[in-house]
């Protein structure tokens, strides 16, 4: 054992073992392991473990012993995740919102909180503060209202009457889908609707004070002034508005890996910030007598601090962008004390900070996918070839600027390669030329857009600011352009079927251990990483899908590139979480237009070969009463029979019987036919609180 402890000290010693980085990782740990295990006794026993493991360290390892750094990692990194898993649970207990208990039509009383609009959808998103019509329970609700039953005196503030229709946050309509009601959980929200009929002002309100106003008024300024998704886009650096864009413009750039632009984060607050920093800098160096008594970078610092804080509160303060400021302000105060700018210390306490006031984060592809977007370039420049590379050195201009631009195009490579795996777990997508598209992207958004339109911003204070505003139109459209350029390039968008958790697990430690450490000790963590590829090289689509209501069913392998689906569906909510899970494009076919299905106006029945057998399905159409010893002399011939309501206890498959007495317990479903395995929505929520059985 001696040896053993030995042999991991000597490994801490010698691998550039730093404190901070691996903290903010146990912590984010922590917290991870919250959501991961299902109920509150397997939370206390995490608890437990971590408290238990502290203590045996401090008690069997001395103080003066020979494992200093093991002594101190195994007291510090059990107590730092078992304050993670605490501070999530915490939250969650003090600020989440208990949905609503099942969908109502009602007219209601409300006060509006927040106003979104969104002319793209031509509707505008209201957050309200009203009661549950059923149980009187005080609630926060977001409710979308048609543009044509939109007023002015609809704002912050103001007091409404309106008819809607009240829904519980949705769950996850498959395994592994986007879980909007753990979203709305932390959020605050107990229901999500949409306004029937007109909507009475009984009280008009004040906007929701004077930045509110202005934001509104700064998002339909910029939006008049450069019309279609150029003024979305212009819009949106400038108030945060995304509502203008266009879904079609919207689904370019996230296909083109231009995404992160339209979103205020990291890149839009360090160039305000990196703006008024240089800005500050160069004019208080005009004043000889400041600068002889005074540091300048200090002064600068704070005139970059209070830019990037107006910009976060004036573009909405949401945790992206708040999460951003932090990230820069802690450069600022590095290059104010002559420090390193970027470091994996900056980046740790700046994760820290995020993660203690929004833990829920973690779970979420924005804080996923700017952190390791970070990690990933400080890793890179931090390994010795890529010093060597860039050391200074006698050359010519054209030479240096080679080099840069080969170190750029490297570092787009790099961040893509990091990111894809976040993109496939959420999203079941990932550009793959995304690193091409920023190398121009990002200096025209930063160098140029953003530039002119603060300078057409400023010169319309005079009334001329129509000139910049061209420009900076202009300048959108090859924006825009590049986006639909990229993204319809052929092989430009991966799509995969739902990675499982396990595997996204390999590809954050293998990651993690490849930036965190250093010396070539860190080329073990493409271990993990290779491991997660190879999953991912075999992964395959379930063979059904059945979503949490049973009215939704999709059948994959029984045609290349084809998702057979029971019904067509009027909801891109419903097409797109299907074909997205099966890793399709979105080809759909109507079950019944197959050749190998029998359908009436009651069921369809369909044979499909899986695993060396034939399975036979009977699937609910229609709502119509059918005798029961037909039923029963049906289902006794299907494997699965999948149905939107309660089936009699005759009905007895040779199988699975998916109604919505199990449905109502499970969820949604994604059954592998040839193992034999069925993936349920309510295996991955375990006793959280926003999962409700029955919903």
């Amino acid at each position: 054992m001696s040896r053993v402890l030995a042999a991991i000290e000597q490994f801490l010693g010698s691998a550039g073992f730093a404190r901070a980085p691996w903290l903010a990782v146990a912590f984010g740990g922590g917290i991870a392991a919250w959501f991961a295990l299902p109920t509150a006794w397997d939370w206390t026993a995490f608890l437990a473990l971590c408290l238990g493991i502290a203590l045996a360290a401090w008690a069997l390892l001395p103080v003066d012993g020979a494992w200093p750094f093991l002594r101190r990692a195994l007291v510090v990194v059990p107590l730092i995740a078992g304050a993670g898993c605490v501070t999530i649970w915490a939250k969650s207990a003090l600020t989440g919102a208990p949905p609503i208990a099942r969908p109502q039509v009602a007219m209601i009383a409300a006060r509006v909180l927040v106003r979104e609009e969104q002319p793209a959808r031509e509707r505008v998103r209201l957050v309200v503060a009203t009661r549950d019509p059923a149980t009187g329970r005080a609630i926060r609700a977001r409710i979308n209202l048609p543009q044509a039953s939109d007023a002015p005196m609809i704002a912050p503030g103001a007091r409404i009457r309106l008819k809607a229709r009240l829904m519980p946050p949705a769950q996850p309509m498959l395994p592994g889908a986007y879980d909007f009601a753990r979203t709305a959980w932390f959020s605050g929200l107990a229901a999500t609707g949409s306004a029937i009929g007109p909507v009475e002002v009984l009280d008009a309100g004040d906007g929701g004070g004077r930045l509110a106003a202005f934001r509104a008024w700064l998002g339909n300024h910029v939006r008049a002034q450069l019309g279609g998704a150029e003024g979305g886009i212009a819009a949106a650096f400038a108030s945060g508005d995304r509502g203008g864009i266009p879904e079609s413009d919207a689904q370019a750039m996230r296909d083109s890996g231009l995404a992160h632009l339209l979103s205020i984060s990291g890149l839009h607050v360090s160039a305000v910030i990196g703006a008024a920093y240089l800005l500050a800098l160069r004019l208080l160096a005009l004043f000889p007598w400041l600068a002889l008594r005074v540091r300048l970078p200090i002064l600068a610092a704070a005139a970059g601090a209070l830019a990037g804080i107006g910009y976060t509160v004036l573009t909405g303060a949401e945790v992206p962008t708040v999460r951003s400021c932090v990230g820069a302000l802690l450069v600022l105060l590095a290059l104010a004390l002559g420090r390193e700018a970027l470091s994996l210390r900056m980046l740790a306490a700046a994760a820290f900070i995020v993660l203690l006031f929004w833990p829920e984060s973690i779970v979420g592809p924005s804080f996923q996918l700017s952190f390791t977007a970070v990690l990933a370039i400080i890793a890179l420049s931090g390994a010795a070839p890529v010093r060597r590379f860039l050391a200074p050195r006698e050359e010519g201009w054209a030479a240096r600027l080679t080099r840069h631009l080969a170190m750029l195009l490297l570092t787009g490579v790099v961040i893509e390669i990091a990111l894809m795996p976040i993109g496939l777990y959420h999203f079941h997508r990932a550009g793959a030329y995304g690193a091409l598209a920023n190398v121009i992207a990002i200096p025209l958004t930063t160098l140029v857009v953003m530039p002119l339109e603060a300078l057409a911003l400023l010169l319309d204070l005079g009334g001329a600011g129509a000139p910049a505003w061209w420009l900076a139109g202009k300048a959108l459209t090859v924006l825009l352009g590049l986006a639909h350029w990229v993204a319809s390039r052929p092989g430009a968008v991966t799509v995969m079927p739902g990675m499982s958790g396990g595997s996204f697990a390999l590809f954050i430690a293998g990651g993690l251990w490849l930036a965190l450490w250093s010396g070539r000790v860190r080329l073990l963590g493409l271990i993990p990483a290779a491991i997660g590829a190879l999953s991912l090289a075999t992964l395959r689509p379930p063979d059904i899908f059945v979503s949490g209501d049973g009215r939704h069913v999709g059948i994959t392998g029984v045609a290349e590139g084809e998702l057979l689906v029971l019904r067509e569906s009027r909801s891109d909510f419903v097409r797109e979480n299907m074909t997205e899970m099966a890793g399709m494009d979105g080809t759909v076919r109507q079950l019944s237009t197959w050749p190998g299905a029998r359908c009436n106006r009651d069921f369809c029945s369909v044979s499909l070969p899986r695993g060396g057998r034939e399975w036979h399905l009977l699937i609910a159409l229609g709502q119509d009463a059918v005798p029961e010893r037909s039923l029963a002399a049906a289902c006794a011939l299907a494997d699965i029979v999948i149905a939107d309501r309660r089936l009699p206890r005759s009905c007895r498959p040779r199988w699975l019987k998916a109604d919505r007495a199990l449905l109502a317990r499970t969820g949604g479903l994604a059954i592998d036919l040839a193992d034999g395995e069925i993936a349920t929505v309510a295996r991955t929520q375990g006793q959280h609180g926003w999962w409700r059985e029955g919903r």
